[in-house]
């Protein structure tokens, strides 16, 4: 059994709650988890190739792949009003690291998974030489191999959780693997708090409308989503729920909605897609095949939005 650690965050860095250096913030799943982080009362500053368009966030634009630029960006000012204390740069609080190439087809393979990996070393090897207490990264769903399989490939027992083997066989998901292998040795060495994000496929608010009604239709076209999503809002309240908890060490934890992403029940989507898959305990009727209860248990997290809101008359 795991200890939770939940202390209170402190106020610094002239009235913000941390000071937070966030990769890839530019991004689909980026620009929603600042601007949640931001609410929050959180300074943040983004590192990414792209200024951020969400008010109140800076941008710093960064190569992550290059050693230097990744250990200056975490040593600089946020902003010109640090200067004016004249007490030397502040030291950030923790690195929420997101930037990576998104998925298989975007990149040649090799580029996918060199950039993916480097890009995460140089974040951890700077959090840890720097002495920035908390490192959250994102991983990823495909972890488990079933995403990006070629032909269909059924998890080992569902619900899925953290402790299913993760073998996966595309350039993107072996990336994310080796980042988390990566990131619990920086753990071990430094002892500073590194959890790793599983993340399912972030659903904007917009998308519920758009694409949501074909789900309904072919629930066929979620299969290799394991039927499952995180809507962007939520996400950020994972990010905040991990800022917030302290002393677990190394962790990785399966970030999704709670409910399927399809109109079928739990039995239904078993009858037509599991047949023969284990089921290691009874599940709710329209529970998640994928399974948050770790992050419930031990940071907290409980998601607030559902297609199903989204979709109400």
């Amino acid at each position: 059994m795991f200890a939770r650690f939940n202390f209170p965050l402190r106020f610094t860095n002239r009235g913000y709650r941390m000071r937070i250096l966030f990769t890839g913030g530019s991004g689909k799943a980026g620009r929603h988890a600042t601007a949640y982080l931001r609410d929050q009362g959180h300074r943040v500053t983004n590192l990414d190739w792209v200024t951020s368009d969400v008010p109140g966030i800076t941008t710093l634009k960064t190569d992550l792949t290059d050693a230097g630029q990744v250990f200056n960006a975490c040593h600089a000012y946020a902003g010109f009003d640090e200067l004016e204390p004249g007490t030397g740069v502040p030291r950030y609080d923790a690195i929420v690291h997101f930037a990576a190439i998104p998925a298989i087809l975007h990149r040649p393979d090799n580029e996918t998974y060199s950039i993916n990996t480097l890009s995460t070393y140089n974040v951890l090897d700077a959090a840890t030489k720097l002495g920035i207490p908390k490192v959250i990264f994102a991983s990823s769903e495909t972890t488990y191999g079933v995403c990006f399989a070629d032909g269909e490939k059924k998890p080992d027992y569902l619900p899925i959780d953290e402790e299913h083997p993760t073998v996966p066989e595309d350039s993107y998901a072996m990336s994310k693997v080796v980042n988390e292998v990566t990131a619990r040795s920086f753990q071990a060495r430094s002892g500073i708090d590194i959890y790793g994000l599983r993340i399912n496929n972030v659903i904007e608010p917009h998308e519920y409308r758009q694409d949501f009604p074909t789900y309904l239709e072919d629930p066929a076209l979620r299969r290799r989503n394991i039927f499952a999503y995180i809507d962007a809002r939520d996400l950020g309240q994972m990010v905040d729920c991990c800022l917030k908890t302290d002393g677990l060490g190394y962790q990785v934890f399966n970030v999704a909605n709670h409910d399927l992403s399809v109109g079928l029940t739990n039995a239904q989507v078993i009858e037509r897609f599991y047949a023969g898959v284990p089921i290691k305990h009874e599940m709710g009727e329209f529970e998640t095949f994928y399974s948050i209860e770790k992050a419930r248990r031990l940071v907290g997290f409980e998601p607030r939005h559902t297609w199903r809101d989204e979709l109400a008359p």
